[in-house]
């Protein structure tokens, strides 16, 4: 791990913390000894973050001045913690970490007021059943879809059948409690979604397919509006 990067996680564990935290837990978070977590609070300290505490007594992060305020009227609020813990409701563990991080990082940009409204926002995301597990790693296939790489995978359809699919990864979207990957099928030469908890054994086949990922998304998307618009005048 670099220094930069171990100062940035260091930061956002001084985010996240709501009183003071100690030096022993800080150190095992980002994974040094206590005496370079001293030399890194000190560091931080010296570009400009006001960190109060000091060895024995826990360190609290009172101001960073790398992160300006934010503002965001009350509504602006609401919908972003219901975005943000919706994600963390139904995303697979690597997004709902990120969407928790993502709260902290807000929460520390913004002014008091609307920090206490980010903390006790009256909209919140409750699932009581959990989407099902992806049977893949979803960080591979994120990045997968962004560079534009083709992949190869194992599916399990809702009959039972096995196959074994190469596509043109696209998007995932979220539905009815499902994560699917909508993506260009090259079996079939046409458009498929799969759902991520009847893949498995995903890889990467080594072709790409930039620069067609966003062309073929929105004919993708045109596709199921034109299906819906004629279901709706049925």
């Amino acid at each position: 791990m670099s220094r930069t990067h171990r100062l940035f996680q260091l930061m956002t564990a001084l985010r996240r913390s709501a009183g003071p935290v100690t030096a022993a837990s800080l150190a095992a978070e980002t994974g040094v000894s206590e005496r370079t977590l001293y030399r890194d609070i000190d560091t931080l300290r010296g570009l400009g973050a006001v960190i109060d505490g000091e060895a024995g007594f826990g360190y609290t992060l009172i101001e960073d001045a790398h992160l300006p305020p934010l503002q965001f009227d009350d509504e602006e609020l609401e919908a972003l913690v219901l975005g943000l813990r919706e994600v963390t409701q139904i995303g697979d563990p690597a997004l709902a970490e990120a969407a928790r991080t993502a709260l902290t990082k807000l929460r520390a940009r913004l002014p008091e007021r609307s920090a206490h409204r980010l903390e006790y926002a009256v909209l919140s995301a409750r699932r009581f059943v959990p989407p099902p597990a992806p049977g893949i790693d979803s960080s591979a296939l994120r990045k997968a879809c962004w560079d534009e790489a083709q992949i190869r995978f194992d599916y399990t359809d809702k009959s039972g059948a096995q196959t074994t699919r190469e596509v043109k990864p696209l998007q995932i979207s979220f539905f009815e409690n499902s994560h699917c990957l909508m993506a260009w099928c090259v079996l079939r030469s046409d458009f498929r979604a799969f759902r991520l908890d009847r893949m498995s054994a995903m890889e990467r086949t080594g072709t790409s397919f930039r620069p067609e990922r966003i062309p073929l998304l929105r004919a993708y998307l045109d596709q199921i509006r034109a299906a819906s618009f004629r279901k709706d005048q049925s």
